[in-house]
């Protein structure tokens, strides 16, 4: 598995490891074929464009501008750079598509898929990424949407079989490759205690029929004077509502902020059997952990840390629990 900054070692440290990624591009460096067509979607010439902060896709992801005073925000990528990424914004594109007005998340305008290039375009959203470390009162506001985005979304709106399985587990993949050593790497007590974690795992219950976002950081948030806004949505599952919380308050504790009372009085979470939450912790662990240690020496590091950090602040609430 790759090292980790030693100040995230033990999960905590000070707020969340840099957010965005290094493979962000410029609107100046996409093509003309791809800009022009955009630009007719949009209905003008763009005259500035500001890339975002927040999130890791390579590829542009910028506020834009344009002659005639409209504003928006475009996302785009190529399937020859960054297939993955091309990928994921179909996948985006078809879920957002099918998120009901009522759900708190930017408006898709327009899209551009040439078969290379694929963009989106979403109504821009005048607001910011929540403060890290967490300050208390932004991070309740985001808690209380949570809570009304998995009422709206339940039952989901989006076919379960057309967004496949979570981005959840690993301990049983890495005991099929050797991964206790490579566990003890990042964390000893995930060594010592790896059939536990695996077993978490092989029994987790993660049924539902609620549309879980499946991504939610706070670099994939927007914070306005007077709403919560919930963005990029390509990961997107179906199950158990209490998912999304579960794996936001587990981050939280980057800023030093203790999940456990808060999953305690959360309504999604403060009645569930503590072995759901248990599940939870232990697979969106396992999954970073073994992602963040199949990346090769050219991965980002920014995603790598990313990863690594989140993972360990699993645990370690897990550990607490446990």
């Amino acid at each position: 598995m790759a090292p980790d900054p030693p100040e995230h070692r033990d999960g905590t440290g000070p707020g969340m490891p840099q957010a965005t990624g290094s493979g962000r591009i410029t609107w100046a460096a996409l093509p003309d074929e791809v800009t022009a067509p955009i630009e007719r979607l949009l209905g003008g010439k763009v005259v500035r464009a500001n890339s975002q902060p927040g999130g890791f896709s390579e590829g542009l992801a910028a506020r834009v501008r344009l002659a005639n005073g409209r504003r928006a925000f475009v996302k785009a990528a190529s399937s020859l750079t960054a297939p993955a990424v091309a990928e994921h914004h179909r996948r985006e594109i078809a879920i957002s598509q099918r998120l009901p007005r009522e759900v708190p998340a930017p408006r898709l305008l327009e899209t551009y898929d040439d078969g290379v290039w694929v963009a989106l375009v979403f109504e821009e959203i005048p607001g910011h990424l929540p403060a890290q470390p967490w300050q208390r009162d932004e991070l309740d506001r985001v808690l209380a949407a949570v809570t009304d985005v998995a009422r709206v979304l339940t039952p989901s709106p989006v076919d379960a079989a057309f967004l496949g399985k979570p981005r959840l587990g690993g301990w049983l993949a890495l005991a099929n490759e050797g991964g206790v050593k490579q566990a003890e790497a990042l964390s000893p007590w995930a060594a010592d205690h790896f059939d536990e974690l695996a077993s978490l795992e092989e029994n987790a219950s993660l049924a539902g029929d609620t549309l879980l976002h499946g991504d939610l950081y706070p670099f994939n948030i927007m914070l306005t004077a007077e709403r919560v806004f919930v963005i990029d949505w390509p990961h997107a599952w179906v199950g158990a509502p209490h998912c999304d919380v579960v794996t936001l308050l587990s981050s939280a504790s980057l800023s030093g902020v203790d999940p456990q009372p808060i999953a305690d009085s959360h309504p999604l979470t403060r009645d569930l059997d503590p072995v759901r939450i248990n599940e939870v912790l232990a697979m969106h662990a396992g999954f970073l952990l073994r992602t963040a240690g199949l990346f090769g020496p050219a991965a980002d590091p920014h995603i790598v840390n990313m990863m690594v950090a989140l993972g360990l602040a699993s645990l370690r609430w897990l550990r607490e629990r446990l």
